[in-house]
């Protein structure tokens, strides 16, 4: 449990996701991607768990937004696909407040899991390396890494 702020479980109202749904996608893969890559930059991704995720494709479905973000991993970079025209390999879904409380550590994937908050679907084995990475993570670092600073 973090300490400080608790983020709520909550869930946004329908119409938001109806809304999201239609509109363009392909914002979401670069934002997260860029995030990716800055993660690489900064070492915070266990370089040796990267070869696992070669080729690969992810996608990522935040319900309550109607957000959706697919990538890969190739020549040691993430990278958006806009559109793709097979299965992806590994897939999340969950409502925005579980992805705010999987970040700020407040609970782990497989709680969220388990309470039906997460859903992961996909090469089961893949998924192991994903949260293994994720778990490596030393939070309490990246401030410390990041260009800019609180006075």
């Amino acid at each position: 449990m973090s300490q400080g702020f608790t983020i709520p479980r909550f869930q946004l109202p329908g119409f938001i996701a109806h809304i999201g749904a239609r509109l363009p996608q392909w914002p979401h893969a670069l934002v997260l991607v860029t995030g990716l890559n800055a993660a690489l930059k900064m070492k915070l991704l266990p370089e040796d768990s990267l070869s696992a995720l070669d080729g690969k494709l992810f996608r990522i479905r935040v319900n309550d937004t109607g957000g959706e973000a697919s990538f890969t991993y190739y020549g040691g970079l993430f990278r958006p696909v806009f559109r793709s025209d097979r299965t992806p390999d590994l897939a999340f879904a969950a409502n925005l407040s579980a992805y705010l409380q999987l970040l700020a550590r407040q609970e782990d994937p497989d709680t969220l899991f388990f309470n039906r908050e997460l859903s992961i679907e996909g090469d089961t084995e893949l998924g192991l390396v994903v949260k293994n990475m994720l778990d490596a993570i030393d939070w309490p670092k990246v401030p410390a890494l990041l260009p800019f600073q609180r006075p």
